[in-house]
């Protein structure tokens, strides 16, 4: 899955500029917003909510709108139009699968959009179940390996139930059971080991591998999903290649 991280890195690097920064917060009051719906509007005791707040505190989101993003999930914020969360089931181009996570206040604008943008690049909507069978979720963490000690990572996450550390020379992954997920993660902050990411994301059971030119066909199409205003995440069971990557960054 390193691949995946490294592209994933491309594409933060890429969302630097002012546009997208208004862009990642607004996923990010969203997903707030939904957490603080589910559980509460404390983040102590609110393990969802918690994890949203520090994505946004690391993107540098201001404090007033965490807080007004808190209030909106929370129904405090009378005004705020009603959120929900939805995951659509899709297949790109070359039968690549798609679990595609949004949150929304108009499912028909959300249908339309997503049902377009596949269709434009050879790709299609799926009924839901037919896609979701390939994936499972799981709790996934990913450090900067220059950073942290590898084998501390290692060590204190098995111990705390995770089930996959996969360690590259440039970043961390790991993966535990989605029921692990928690414990996994006060366990490495316990130990001083923060991730740069910690969240619960679909997970394929196999990857598909594609010919460079048709996996960067794919990984556009993934991009412009994800540049949609309702799409909070895009999994798929594209197997990303450095020679993937290459030829992405060279285009």
């Amino acid at each position: 899955m390193s691949g995946h991280s490294k592209w994933s890195t491309i594409k933060r690097k890429k969302a630097a500029n002012d546009a997208k920064r208004g862009a990642i917060f607004t996923r990010l009051a969203r997903e707030i917003a939904i957490a603080a719906r589910e559980g509460g509007g404390d983040p102590e005791v609110n393990f969802a909510l918690r994890l949203a707040v520090d994505r946004a505190k690391s993107e540098n989101m201001p404090k007033d709108n965490i807080e007004r993003a808190i209030r909106r999930g929370t129904g405090e914020d009378k005004d705020a139009t009603a959120l929900e969360q939805i995951i659509y089931e899709g297949y790109g181009p070359h039968g690549v699968a798609l679990m595609i996570d949004v949150v929304t206040d108009n499912r028909n604008r959300t249908v339309a959009e997503l049902r377009h943008t596949l269709s434009d690049a050879g790709g299609n909507m799926a009924d839901a179940g037919s896609v979701a069978w390939q994936f499972h979720r799981a709790g996934y963490f990913y450090f900067d390996a220059e950073r942290i000690d590898p084998d501390q990572v290692f060590e204190v996450a098995v111990d705390a139930g995770a089930d996959d550390v996969i360690i590259g020379e440039a970043e961390i992954e790991v993966y535990s059971p989605a029921e692990s997920f928690k414990k996994v993660n006060d366990r490495l902050h316990a130990a001083g080991l923060k991730p740069d990411e910690a969240e619960l994301r679909m997970v394929p059971n196999s990857t598909l591998e594609l010919s460079p030119d048709r996996a960067v066909k794919t990984m556009r199409l993934i991009e412009r999903i994800e540049d949609l205003d309702d799409v909070q995440n895009v999994y798929s069971n594209l197997a990303v290649t450095d020679d993937a990557l290459e030829l992405l960054e060279a285009a």
